[in-house]
């Protein structure tokens, strides 16, 4: 059986996460099933990713589906603080993968993607002549100003961001808003790189991390989408305005989704890889005809029919 045309990722709902159930696929549908036994349709094809939290449990039919829909999934910590693992539909292609390692392993390259980078958050050319890691100090002041400018807006306290992923309950309420916000980001940044075909360990301003790339399109779109919402919905807490205990995380994860829809997110991620990836001034390359299509693995002609 041929698997489904894949939704293409700007048309997706953004980020779904699962704290207690199991995901499975029963009568063709994939659901969630709570301990009482009641299932809950999930429209794989139709998300760009979907976050297991602790108590979250996933069938390998599951998982079978949503890499044939392209659909991210992605193991997290409580709130999504820290990232154990993810599934990888499609994979990254080797022209594009290969594309992105030039522009990361050239200096000259490598340093015009970075200015760009700045550019695109600030609105404003990056100083000159400036290096990778004096562009990044830069960078860490304004970001740090600006939270301090968002807090202040929203009458929330504020010291500095903090929080410890094996404690993440230890966290002031602003950096727990923050965590969950950011992971809501990334989760569907890891999604759209995917799905373009890059590889998210790839990074220009961040390295070192598996989603060094992930965190540095993340960093395009954080001020105008995650940020205002975790710092308004910390300060509505703290005033007791909001939900009681940890409803803030709920209400965190609403509200970003809601964010990602207004400002038409998933339809600008992917432009905006190529966009940022294009000033290192290499040419992207043509696609091999055997190349992957995106976001969707080919099944095996094999597979059909067979049940071993």
């Amino acid at each position: 059986m041929m698997p489904p045309k894949p939704i293409p990722m700007k048309d997706r709902a953004s980020v779904m996460f699962v704290e207690k159930g199991e995901l499975n696929v029963l009568d063709g549908a994939f659901v969630m099933v709570d301990e009482n036994g009641v299932r809950t349709h999930i429209p794989v094809g139709g998300l760009a990713c979907i976050m297991l939290e602790p108590g979250a449990r996933i069938s390998h039919a599951a998982v079978t589906l949503a890499a044939r829909v392209g659909c991210l999934l992605i193991w997290v910590g409580e709130a999504g603080v820290r990232l154990y693992s993810a599934g990888q539909p499609g994979g990254a292609r080797a022209d594009r993968l290969l594309y992105q390692a030039r522009l990361a392993l050239e200096e000259e390259p490598r340093l015009k993607v970075v200015r760009k980078m700045f550019s695109f958050r600030f609105g404003e050319e990056a100083p000159s002549r400036r290096s990778i890691d004096q562009l990044r100090g830069i960078e860490g002041v304004r970001v740090r100003e600006t939270y301090k400018i968002i807090a202040q807006r929203n009458g929330v306290p504020w010291n500095a961001r903090r929080y410890d992923p094996n404690a993440w309950s230890a966290a002031d309420i602003p950096n727990q808003c923050l965590s969950q916000a950011t992971s809501c980001l990334y989760g569907l940044c890891e999604a759209a790189v995917l799905a373009a075909g890059y590889a998210p360990a790839v990074g220009f301003l961040h390295t070192g991390k598996s989603q060094s790339f992930v965190y540095d399109v993340a960093d395009l779109f954080k001020f105008e989408t995650v940020v205002p919402v975790a710092f308004q919905v910390a300060g509505e807490t703290l005033r007791g305005q909001g939900p009681k205990g940890v409803g803030h995380m709920s209400d965190v994860r609403r509200r970003c989704r809601d964010s990602f829809r207004r400002t038409r997110l998933l339809e600008r991620i992917i432009p905006t890889i190529e966009e940022v990836l294009s000033a290192g001034g290499l040419a992207l390359p043509d696609a091999p005809e055997d190349a992957q299509p995106v976001a969707i693995p080919e099944e095996a002609s094999g597979d059909a029919g067979h049940r071993g």
